[in-house]
């Protein structure tokens, strides 16, 4: 088998591989102890299925070793985040694990990034994919596990309509839609591999059109949409009927039919029982954006999560810099761009989820949040500018891995729904998405807001600039930027990217439409020959 280069900033190094998305699928019968036909139909059996759902988004050392990337869903959400240009780290001495996310290194067919980004999703799906055979008749188990299936059905959803916009390959300023082998791979997305899968459809499986995963992925949201009201625990780990709406109004953006996305973000917001956070949730010390009542959806780490127990490899050591555990306070602190900061006005209560350093050093709420950074012990005069401080460590256990990490992060706010509705009624009626935008942020957010932009492009930019804002560091802004194909600019006057990180492009990256890694190819023909471009290097 040939090998995946695992390479460092300034060392290469060679690492087998041990699995891949063909090894995933032969795990059909799962390792807890029951036997598939003790499965069928067994609500104990098959609410142990439900629940590894989302335990396995919280998997880490996929690679058998640790890694600092290596560390589930939320790794992967904050690289989406790094190649959006909206977050930054310092690479403070080779800390920052992420680090050639943003640089745009390292992301070809041959790289270890890159195999961990394929290999986390469709490990993710095979937990879905066994939740979902193990009830292959619906109309002979009781309403429970009729429910239970369709939260499977939502979690695979999720992650196609995750991986669809991710890898399908849409036009670049850098690469062609022709590949290196003369093949066109505009718009094809990846395999589907579902419950029905065997380990022989799996080694010819290939890549799908837009079209056809569209219908995949809807087929799974409308059976989602039937059965998930059955679903008895009400726990926010697990998607209900208004995460289904929500995931079809993602699904209706990436389509870009925008009367269908206002229809069902407006079905979402209807039907959730959370509201948008107050300023005083946000702000909160000890349960500001950790806390799982608050969202449509999350992950919950608790703490016997293998995560929570490394001290490092989890979301609260990566994204709370008031921690003494972790990465946060250690150098590569999560910071929000300069420019992104900087567009946030002083009467926007948001503008205090970020540190303001040198660039409003007079700014009078933070000379209080500095006096009790002090009273803590955390070593704030150290942060550079724009430093986040949204992600709070539970019960503000700054110190104390076990508590402080075993926290949620957000899946689904309904705050992504109101700004999906508000730029779906731009995209027909320009001055309706305006007016529904002023609405929502002087409702909720900055009760001095204006926008005072005037041409319907000028507009949609201004929502999107709002919901990068609402969703910093949720893993969602890299969805909008492929979609309206908007340029990445991170060399600016005033940039606070590192020097590597400093790329320029003129419409949607190139580093934004995914590589397949190359042991997937070794073990499925049917992709030979239809990779995207490798765009490393190509700015």
């Amino acid at each position: 088998m040939k090998k995946i280069l695992s390479y460092g900033m300034s060392l290469a190094m060679m690492a087998t591989v041990s699995f891949s998305a063909t090894s995933c699928i032969e795990e059909t019968v799962p390792t807890n102890g029951f036997t598939e036909e003790q499965i069928k139909g067994s609500e104990k059996a098959t609410e142990a299925l439900l629940w590894g759902m989302p335990a396995k988004l919280n998997d880490i050392n996929m690679f058998g070793d640790s890694r600092g990337f290596d560390w589930g869903y939320g790794s992967i959400m904050h690289i989406r985040d790094r190649q959006s240009g909206d977050c930054t780290r310092p690479y403070a001495g080779g800390y920052d694990w992420f680090a050639r996310y943003e640089y745009n290194l390292y992301m070809g067919e041959n790289s270890i990034f890159t195999q961990y980004l394929w290999n986390s999703y469709y490990k993710y799906v095979q937990s879905a994919n066994e939740m979902i055979k193990a009830v292959p008749d619906e109309a002979n188990v009781s309403d429970a596990v009729k429910g239970m299936k369709g939260a499977g059905y939502a979690f695979r959803a999720m992650l196609y309509l995750d991986m669809a916009r991710c890898w399908e390959y849409l036009p670049t300023d850098a690469t062609s839609n022709i590949n290196a082998d003369g093949n066109d791979v505009l718009h094809l997305t990846v395999p589907i591999i579902d419950e029905n899968s065997t380990e022989e459809s799996i080694k010819n499986n290939p890549r799908v059109t837009r079209e056809k995963m569209a219908e995949f992925i809807l087929g799974d949201l409308k059976k989602a949409e039937e059965l998930i009201p059955n679903l008895e625990p009400s726990s926010r780990t697990l998607p209900h009927l208004d995460c289904v709406y929500g995931l079809l109004a993602r699904y209706y953006m990436w389509l870009e039919d925008y009367p269908k996305a206002y229809e069902f973000a407006s079905k979402a917001i209807n039907e959730t029982n959370t509201t948008p956070i107050t300023e005083d949730q946000g702000l909160s010390k000890t349960s500001g954006f950790n806390d799982l009542s608050k969202w449509m959806w999350g992950i919950q780490q608790v703490k016997e999560n293998s995560s929570v127990q490394s001290g490092i490899l989890n979301w609260t050591g990566w994204m709370s810099p008031e921690t003494t555990f972790g990465y946060a306070n250690a150098g590569p602190y999560a910071i929000i761009d300069s420019k992104l900061y900087s567009s946030i006005s002083k009467t926007d209560w948001r503008k205090k989820l970020y540190s303001p350093g040198t660039l409003d050093k007079n700014y009078e709420w933070y000379q209080t949040y500095a006096a009790d950074l002090e009273n803590m012990n955390i070593t704030y005069d150290k942060w550079p500018s724009c430093v986040a401080i949204k992600f709070r460590p539970a019960n503000g256990a700054v110190g104390d891995p076990n508590i402080g990490a075993a926290s949620a992060y957000p899946l689904m706010r309904v705050e992504e729904m109101y700004f999906i509705k508000i730029e779906a009624a731009a995209h027909s009626d320009a001055e309706e998405g305006k007016e529904e935008l002023v609405d929502f942020m002087k409702e909720y957010r900055d009760p001095s807001y204006k926008c005072t932009a005037t041409s319907q492009a000028d507009i949609i930019k201004e929502i999107v600039l709002q919901k990068r804002i609402e969703l910093w560091g949720e893993g969602q802004s890299f969805f909008d930027i492929k979609r309206l194909d908007y340029a990445v600019n991170n060399a600016y006057k005033g940039t606070n990217h590192p020097t590597s990180g400093q790329l320029v492009t003129t419409r949607r990256p190139a580093w934004m439409n995914w590589v397949i890694v190359l042991t997937e190819q070794n073990n499925n023909a049917a992709l030979v020959g239809w990779n995207n471009p490798d765009p490393t290097g190509k700015y």
